[in-house]
């Protein structure tokens, strides 16, 4: 893609109302255009970049045996009144009809599938089922600030297991554990299995988290082992001689380390919901015997658009985001410089032609403008290869990756190589 057709610019300057690092790059780089408190554009780039998340995510969830859906986001009052959470689900979003009728604006869809299973299941043979979808969320944050991190309007998968025993969902809930290590290492996220309080649902549930200084949770864990606790669970007791805090979750579970206190960002959490909403909606199957019973359940939720938030506060310098490669809105961002010149022009062309048909993805930056400005977005934007062509270069490319300052000149037949494409 040429750089002048994405219709939108980066920014001279960062949001001087924005706090946070991933919203002030994500807005000065051009990925999201912020409408309100909590509520963002995904422009070009930034789609891009959500887009490959989630196909990240939708093919670990395949391979772990999800089958997606798409639920609706208007969910009719009476079943969020059924599980009692109309009125205690504190950030729930609700209208009501021109024509009658009151509704919620989905932040979760418990109330949503469970009913709709009791179309489907009604023997132990039609269990396990395992079903998720990837869909827009609506909460009514109080404080809805962090960029993407902490939003009103959001993008979630969720993923929901149905089982006939309770084994059987804990046997799930460890295959799904594993599919979450996988999508996060893709994403190039170093996360933190942290235990948490599972609240209404079950005593416990995982969490993942990763380190970032403007996390809102605060967890105690091993570096070594990539283990932690959330705060809220763990008993704190004050050394009589030192004065430090210490736990009986002192050491890591693992190597017996020393654990470490820091914040963290939630990404992804799953925990068993048991029979809470089978009983609520009177979900139940035929077993073995004939006799009625509730179905056991799990829930696995990993916030997409909060992922980007979260790579754009860990993974930056001063000058912009550095994505990772997986995840990145282009391979290679080709930077023209001496453009006037019908020969520098020409090779140009020719060197983005050559990447195209390689199935190389290209951000090829055309534009009139100066050096200094095209050098400053690319950084700023992050692509992981920075491609340049000038007089300088006597027709070869300057090749320069994103994170690092090292610097050479190659052929075009070597930078597709590179890029893992094909010559043609």
């Amino acid at each position: 893609m040429k750089f002048s057709e994405l219709g939108t610019k980066t920014l001279r300057n960062s949001p001087k109302d924005e706090e946070s690092v991933n919203a002030k790059f994500l807005i000065q780089g051009g990925f999201i255009n912020k409408l309100g408190a909590g509520i963002y554009t995904f422009l070009p780039l930034g789609l891009k970049v959500l887009n490959k998340v989630e196909s990240i995510v939708r093919e670990e969830m395949d391979v772990a045996g999800g089958t997606e859906l798409l639920m609706p986001a208007l969910h009719p009052a009476e079943n969020w009144q059924i599980t009692g959470r109309w009125d205690s689900f504190d950030a729930l979003l609700k209208t009501k009809s021109n024509f009658g009728g009151e509704y919620a604006i989905g932040p979760t869809h418990e109330e949503i599938i469970y009913p709709l299973l009791s179309h489907f299941v009604s023997s132990y043979k039609d269990l396990p089922v395992s079903l998720y979808q990837i869909q827009t969320k609506f909460r009514d944050e109080k404080r809805a600030k962090s960029g993407l991190m902490r939003c009103r309007e959001f993008r979630m998968k969720d993923l929901y297991s149905f089982h006939a025993t309770g084994e059987d969902r804990d046997k799930y809930y460890e295959v799904m554990r594993k599919a979450y290590l996988k999508i996060f290492k893709r994403l190039g996220l170093n996360v933190i299995e942290t235990k948490a309080s599972g609240g209404t649902f079950s005593e416990l549930s995982q969490e993942f988290q990763v380190i970032a200084e403007s996390g809102e949770d605060t967890i105690y864990y091993c570096s070594k082992c990539k283990i932690g606790i959330n705060k809220e669970l763990r008993r704190e007791l004050r050394s009589p001689t030192s004065g430090s805090l210490k736990s009986d979750f002192g050491a890591c579970s693992g190597c017996k380390g020393e654990l470490i206190e820091g914040h963290a960002v939630e990404v992804g959490n799953i925990f068993p919901l048991k029979k809470k909403f089978a009983e609520d909606f009177k979900l139940t199957f035929k077993d073995k015997s004939g006799k009625d019973t509730l179905v056991e359940a799990g829930c696995y939720g990993l916030g997409t658009s909060r992922v980007i938030g979260t790579i754009a506060e860990v993974c930056h310098d001063s000058k912009g985001i550095i994505w990772p490669r997986s995840i990145a809105p282009f391979s290679v961002h080709l930077l023209e410089l001496d453009g006037k010149k019908a020969k520098i022009k020409a090779f140009t062309q020719k060197a983005y032609k050559r990447l195209l048909d390689a199935g190389v993805e290209v951000l090829y930056d055309e534009r009139d403008v100066s050096a200094g400005e095209k050098f400053a977005d690319a950084d700023l934007i992050g692509i992981p290869f920075r491609a340049v062509i000038s007089e300088k270069t006597g027709g070869k490319i300057e090749l320069k990756e994103r994170n690092s300052k090292k610097i050479k000149l190659i052929k075009v037949d070597e930078l597709i190589k590179k890029l893992n494409g094909n010559i043609r």
